[in-house]
């Protein structure tokens, strides 16, 4: 009796480590410390953008039929809790190569919906492409531009090979985020604490453009939304992974479905037969990011590589990846002004991270359009 009694002291007495454990164990195994301080998320779909004859400049492999692909183009206000300092993460401008559906830029969209723009205290670029960086000519002069430290800020005419021009600078105070010094490091990502509060942090994701930033928002005092900028354009560039259907399971409805609907002339995995494609034994991305010698990554290698890192975000319950291209999550987000800070209790995640293999969602790009395998 004496030895049960020890045994049920010894097991109540760690009861509460392992019940800790289970509440911080998941954003704190990142590094992240614990913080109460968080900020809202409110994301916009600036437009919808058609990529012409030209998907493999993004993804790999393009099937027939899918030459051509839509993406979304997503602006995130970001809005601090306590200071109430608000910031707008990406832009919108128009070219050649894209066809835009944009009946208003991200100045009009927040003035519309009440967000004046004197009060936006800074514009973060995730890098300097022209989708990305807006019009900060139609910013007062009080609004911060901030850029990665390796962006690079040449202007046309000046220089000839510039996209950048003189009025994307013009009286705004720039801040160039400085990695190289940078003391704090998630998932291998190193990291700047924006408001120094750990509410919002700027993570360092080289890859896909010089100066290529992501953000890590905490919208609960455990929960975190990744804005993942140009880390990927399809959802099927970093899903499935073992540990992401480890703690994501595919919907029954579309294990079945994708039995027949991605094709097994392009993809396979251990379990899979002839025309019968099994998803649970896929243990790598349905898609890779393009290496081509055309393609927007202009270090295919380095971005496979910040990939793989925010993946271990992507992976995780306590995180949910939002890129600014993923046109699988357009039906499912609450566009502003509704916030998505409440995915994790409205179990937002767990019902749209599968909707890239669902053949109905605008984004299935994994069987030849004629249908056959």
């Amino acid at each position: 009796m004496a030895k049960t009694n020890c045994i049920m002291r010894l097991v109540f007495g760690i009861l509460p480590i392992f019940l800790a454990h289970g509440v911080y164990a998941s954003f704190r195994d990142f590094g992240l410390p614990a913080s109460t301080s968080t900020v809202d998320v409110r994301v916009f779909n600036v437009a919808n953008a058609t990529v012409v004859n030209a998907s493999q400049a993004f993804l790999l492999p393009v099937l027939p039929g899918h030459e051509s692909t839509t993406f979304t183009a997503h602006s995130f206000l970001v809005e601090h809790t306590k200071s109430h300092k608000r910031l707008i993460v990406a832009g919108l401008i128009t070219s050649g190569l894209f066809h835009f559906e944009l009946d208003k830029d991200i100045p009009e969209l927040l003035q519309d919906g009440g967000i004046t723009l004197s009060s936006i205290d800074a514009v973060i670029w995730s890098h300097s492409h022209f989708d990305h960086i807006g019009d900060m000519s139609k910013f007062p002069n009080t609004t911060g531009l901030v850029i990665g430290s390796a962006t690079d800020t040449s202007t046309y005419p000046e220089f000839a090979n510039a996209s950048l021009q003189a009025s994307d600078f013009a009286d705004h105070k720039i801040t160039k985020l400085d990695f190289a010094n940078a003391s704090l490091t998630f998932s291998g990502l190193k990291a700047v604490d924006y408001f120094g509060d750990g509410s919002f942090y700027l993570l360092d994701t080289p890859g896909h453009m010089s100066g290529h930033l992501t953000a890590l928002a905490r919208v609960t005092p455990s929960s975190f939304i990744v804005l993942g900028g140009d880390s990927f354009h399809h959802a099927g560039e970093v899903r499935p992974r073992p540990q992401f259907q480890k703690n994501f399971p595919c919907p029954a409805h579309l294990l079945e479905e994708a039995t027949t609907s991605i094709s097994t002339d392009y993809f396979w995995s251990p379990r899979s037969r002839d025309r019968k494609f099994d998803v649970i034994s896929r243990a790598q991305p349905l898609l890779r990011l393009s290496d081509l010698p055309d393609s927007f990554y202009a270090d295919p290698v380095k971005a496979e590589v910040s990939l793989d890192k925010l993946a271990s975000f992507d992976a995780d319950p306590d995180f949910f990846v939002v890129a600014a291209h993923d046109l699988s999550l357009r039906s499912s987000l609450p566009y502003f002004p509704a916030s998505l800070s409440g995915w994790k209790a409205s179990r937002l995640k767990e019902k749209a991270v599968w909707n890239f293999i669902d053949k109905a969602n605008p984004s299935f790009a994994l069987s030849p359009t004629n249908g056959t395998q």
